[in-house]
């Protein structure tokens, strides 16, 4: 059955508050700040109808005078936010609150005699009990106003707030599934609106609420043009080769079910092409859970307050969707430049900050895993105790695990059992899989084709020789477990270096 349109108008004063569609603690917050005498509130959300509504229940419960204002005038206000703004003090008496909630004025900020006027109007308001309430879907205000706003953020629904959408959009037997909970889960880190088309998609399709409909414009929703991109099931740990304790390690953090500690996550270092990426992707399946993978580098933006927007608005889904696996690769290249050097105004500077209090405060539930390829471009503060679980070292895979990762691309792409591999010391398992497709590709023998395979081993030998003797002792051994050693006489090519008598001086600094 398809949904009921939903209305879009600005709530009616005699209309009966919806309390179970409203963000939790939200109306609570507002009226704590208007009985408060704050003057000024300004309301971050995607969803502006929200805040009026729950703004229009307050009012009634409180007996407080409402008005609203929107760029289009609405039914009978006025279209110019400066005759608005200039009419909020007159409103008030002294006693009885008067709201006046503007919503997106924002676009008109450039006009100074609006944000003059808006001063006045706060000036005023605090003894005339008059507040401007500001509803946009940013947090950024001028210099002129920006300290004196409350900022109030909006944040995304409940899975309760969830059910409540869906029962008012699935009304009709049998539409609603026994178990509700796979359709909340789906739905979680969707707004409202979102949420409501979703459901009625899964009706059209299914004719019932149905999981699959929601997981797909969830990422459909996420991948367009954000930092955030969704993917889920997909082959778990039994396609991976090695990494036996990072295997055992996740699995057990992240299923034993303790009830006094929370998984937090792993950092894994090693050269690239060795799975670092495919083992995160893989661990989201592993446990049942969705994987988001954050792309730090799309945070940043051109405008003033666009990174700092984007953070929290990318952090903000990723707490809503938990229990969620966030994935961050080459996180080392993605906060280049906050070490103080970048002429960015202090943006990356502030976006390491805002990460890395989000690493040590994130909510039971998010699962971070986040891959570096070069130790020393690591910021110090991320690798301390406290953010991180564990920090495993991934080397290149021994003959054994070649083994096994020759038998999966060899199944892949279609190349016969019996046909012989090609000397494959020092390789990694991105160059298996791109010897196995070059010999399907171009139709000759494995041997033919590893004359096109350059294994890192060899391209970057002195920066994975770096990077064993920076790993040893501070990182955990992904496959053996335990501290990681650099194994002498290993099969990649590197010589072992001749022992002395007198021991090698460490330095545990990341620079």
């Amino acid at each position: 059955m398809p949904r009921r349109p939903r209305d879009h108008a600005p709530p009616e004063p005699e209309d009966k508050p919806t309390p179970a569609t409203s963000p939790p603690g939200l109306t609570g917050r507002l009226a704590e700040l208007i009985a408060a005498a704050f003057p000024g509130v300004l309301a971050v959300t995607p969803e502006p109808e929200e805040v009026l509504r729950d703004l229009a229940g307050l009012c009634r419960e409180k007996n407080w005078n409402l008005a609203a204002w929107t760029a289009d005038g609405g039914e009978d206000g006025p279209d110019d936010p400066l005759a608005a703004v200039k009419a909020l003090p007159d409103s008030g008496d002294g006693e009885t609150p008067s709201l006046l909630a503007m919503v997106h004025v924002h676009r008109y900020f450039n006009s100074p005699e609006l944000l003059a006027a808006i001063r006045s109007a706060l000036a005023a308001g605090k003894t005339r009990r008059t507040h401007l309430v500001l509803v946009q879907p940013t947090g950024e205000l001028p210099p002129e106003l920006a300290r004196d706003f409350i900022v109030l953020d909006c944040p995304l629904p409940s899975r309760a707030e969830l059910e409540a959408v869906a029962r008012g959009v699935a009304t009709e037997a049998g539409e609603l599934p026994e178990k509700l909970h796979p359709v909340l889960d789906a739905a979680a880190g969707l707004t409202r609106g979102e949420a409501e088309n979703a459901f009625a998609l899964s009706l059209v399709r299914h004719g019932r609420l149905d999981p699959e409909p929601l997981w797909e414009q969830k990422a459909k929703q996420l991948s367009s043009g954000g930092p955030l991109t969704l993917s889920r099931g997909g082959p778990g740990f039994d396609t991976l080769g090695g990494m036996a304790a990072l295997k055992a390690f996740c699995r057990t953090a992240l299923t034993n079910g303790s009830p006094t500690a929370e998984a937090r996550g792993c950092l894994l270092l090693g050269p690239g092409g060795v799975g670092k990426s495919s083992f995160a992707r893989a661990l989201g399946a592993e446990v049942g859970r969705p994987t988001l993978t954050l792309d730090v580098g799309a945070l940043m933006g051109g405008l003033v307050g666009a990174t700092e927007e984007n953070t929290r608005r990318a952090l903000a889904t990723i707490e809503a969707m938990d229990p969620v696996i966030c994935f961050v690769d080459e996180i080392e290249r993605a906060l280049a430049g906050t070490s103080g050097g970048a002429q960015d105004s202090g943006v990356s500077s502030r976006l390491l900050g805002t990460l890395l209090s989000w690493l040590a405060d994130r909510p039971a539930g998010v699962f971070v895993v986040c891959t570096a390829n070069d130790a020393s471009k690591l910021p110090p503060e991320l690798t301390r105790s406290g953010r991180f679980d564990a920090t495993f070292f991934l080397d290149l895979p021994g003959p054994e695990q070649r083994a096994g990762i020759w038998e999966t691309y060899r199944e892949r792409y279609g190349i016969a059992a019996g046909e012989s591999t090609p000397t494959d010391a020092g390789w990694t398992g991105a160059e298996i899989e791109s010897c196995c497709r070059l010999s399907a590709l171009l139709g000759v023998s494995l041997a033919e084709s590893a004359t096109h395979v350059v294994p890192v081993s060899v391209s970057g030998a002195e920066s994975l020789a770096t990077l064993r003797r920076w790993a040893a002792g501070r990182c955990l051994d992904a496959e053996a477990g335990g501290a990681f050693r650099p194994r002498h006489g290993q099969d990649d090519g590197e010589r072992p270096r001749r022992r002395t008598s007198r021991p090698a001086k460490q330095n545990h600094s990341l620079n």
